[in-house]
């Protein structure tokens, strides 16, 4: 039994309760059960009784008794225990426990889905880092958060379209494409330009590809420069998600805002909308009446358009393509962003508190040797994407960014990312998955499998460590739709740590494969079935974070 099957029975009893008469409440729509910390207090608990209490105009015990005698009637509930103001402590009997294995295989990797998303449409823009050099360390963050998250909200019913914004209008991209003619050139790299290697690799591809780039006159040859070099940094900034593990659904074009006319069209909606006012000869809106610091410039006393006119027409082009739920996820210097954006929405007349998202990423660190790397051979003065893959793996790299909450600054050392010990987190993970894998080969060389389902006996898993094992099973669809509640993949990952834990105890505890030349026994096979079941969980826990569940190490 699941704690989600555990929850309904109590709330089936609450409404036995009530149509009986013996409670007048609403029935509530969900209702908690937790593992309690001291398991001498049963294998759930749930504190309904206590919020149900002041409406039925019950002591909260009385209501307790109520629930409880109705779930103590239930095929597998052991006993349902009062205690102190009036929790219910719950206890499964150990068949019922140890089905759950033979549900998780059944499950197989839909094993932890949920629908608490179902019918939610949500864009998921992440990384849109500006298509001017490689993907930094602070992207590749956002890489594997946003990656993985975007698993998780699938994975919990909602219908995800993650996105790539491509800055490809406006003065940086200019000063990239100025920055790639002086390296062509052989010139010093202009003020504010752009410097590193990949400038000088780049520059050397457009001429090899295009000889006669350098006779054409300057304005010409920047044009040349800027088109083509925004064409291969992008193509290389897509050819790093990938081996990163990384899919975009779509890859949009700011500058395609501006060639549609969005722009403009984005203008004179929000102007209708009554937020759009004059002065000095410039364009605004007036984000200041929805908790923006400052009211924003939309179009120059000279007729350019700025940033946050793209940024409002972008944000409009997410909701005319029907995203109810749109997620920024931006880096650590972007805190000014959250309420110009939530400004947007709302000038737009939209619910800022429903329809945008604005995550804030923190900064990663890197150690060697107990000192901090700075900086990469490629780029010069960051740590790029290729770097870090280099250096620690995809693997390492995509399950540490996502293991630790995105608001939070973290630290990759590459020595213990390297290395084979339980202090590198993923190995640790991994290498619990590849033993269970082990386990089975072994158990296939001595001519046996865990059997049919209906072989399986589930009430022969009585020890300590597996009922411990069990219940870390059960958990699993909470731990994946609380990941996508508050948009933290690392939940995941924390939940996988303590169950390659519980793992590893129970395999130390209970032998799972026959001693010498003893015969197979049920108790073996049961045992078996609860290797495959942990096995499962793991490797779908790290599918939802891109990351490989090896059978071998």
């Amino acid at each position: 039994m699941t704690p989600a099957e555990l929850s309904q029975a109590v709330q089936s009893a609450v409404r036995a309760a009530v149509e009986a008469g013996e409670l007048a409440v609403a029935v509530p729509e969900t209702v908690t059960v937790e593992r309690p910390k001291n398991r001498d207090h049963g294998d759930y608990a749930t504190n309904v009784a206590l919020q149900l209490a002041k409406a039925a105009g019950q002591p909260p015990r009385q209501v307790a008794e109520l629930v409880a005698a109705r779930l103590r009637t239930l095929p597998g509930v052991a006993k349902v225990d009062i205690a102190g103001p009036g929790f219910m402590n719950i206890t499964l009997d150990a068949a019922t426990q140890g089905e759950l294995a033979r549900a998780i295989v059944a499950a197989g990797a839909d094993y932890g889905h949920n629908d608490s998303f179902a019918g939610r449409r949500i864009n998921l823009e992440f990384v849109s880092a500006n298509p001017t050099g490689p993907i930094h360390i602070g992207g590749v963050r956002w890489a594997a958060l946003g990656d993985s998250l975007g698993r998780v909200l699938r994975a919990s019913g909602a219908e995800v379209s993650t996105e790539y914004y491509i800055n490809d209008a406006g003065v940086q991209i200019s000063k990239f494409g100025g920055s790639l003619l002086a390296a062509a050139n052989n010139r010093p790299v202009p003020e504010d330009g752009y410097v590193g290697e990949y400038i000088n690799d780049i520059a050397a591809s457009i001429v090899a590809v295009n000889p006669g780039i350098l006779y054409l006159p300057e304005d010409e040859q920047l044009e040349r420069f800027r088109s083509e070099g925004l064409r291969l940094m992008v193509a290389e900034i897509q050819r790093s998600m990938v081996e990163f593990g990384v899919h975009f659904d779509v890859w949009f074009s700011e500058k395609s805002l501006h060639d549609s006319g969005a722009v403009e069209k984005a203008v004179e909606r929000l102007r209708e909308q009554g937020h759009v006012f004059e002065q000095d000869g410039a364009t605004w809106l007036r984000t200041t009446d929805f908790g923006d610091d400052k009211d924003r410039v939309l179009i120059k006393a000279d007729g350019e358009t700025t940033y946050f006119a793209s940024d409002s027409a972008y944000y409009l082009s997410k909701r005319d393509r029907g995203f109810d739920v749109n997620v920024y996820m931006l880096g650590a210097d972007h805190h000014g962003y959250v309420n110009r954006l939530k400004a947007i929405a709302a000038c737009a007349g939209d619910d800022p508190s429903v329809n945008i998202e604005v995550l804030i990423g923190q900064f990663v660190k890197m150690l060697k040797d107990g000192q901090e790397v700075r900086m990469s051979k490629r780029a010069g003065n960051i740590i790029t994407i290729d770097d870090v893959v280099e250096w620690i793996g995809v693997d390492a790299a995509r399950y540490t960014l996502s293991r630790s909450p995105s608001d939070s600054t973290i630290t990759l050392d590459i020595d213990v990312l390297t290395s084979t010990s339980n202090e590198n987190h993923v190995y640790y993970v991994q290498y619990a998955h590849s033993r269970m894998c082990s386990i089975e080969r072994n158990a296939a060389g001595l001519g046996f499998d865990k059997g049919p389902a209906e072989g399986f006996t589930p009430e022969l898993l009585v020890h300590e460590a597996e009922k411990e094992l069990l219940g870390q099973l059960a958990e699993f669809p909470r731990i994946v739709t609380k990941a996508g509640e508050f948009r933290q993949p690392h939940h995941v990952a924390r939940y996988l740590e303590g169950l390659a834990g519980s793992y590893h105890r129970f395999n130390d505890q209970c032998r799972v494969l026959p001693f010498g030349d003893d015969e197979v026994t049920d108790l073996n096979r049961a045992r078996l079935w609860l290797v495959e079941a942990t096995r499962t969980v793991i490797a779908n826990g790290l599918t939802l974070l891109g990351v490989s569940a090896p059978e071998r190490m």
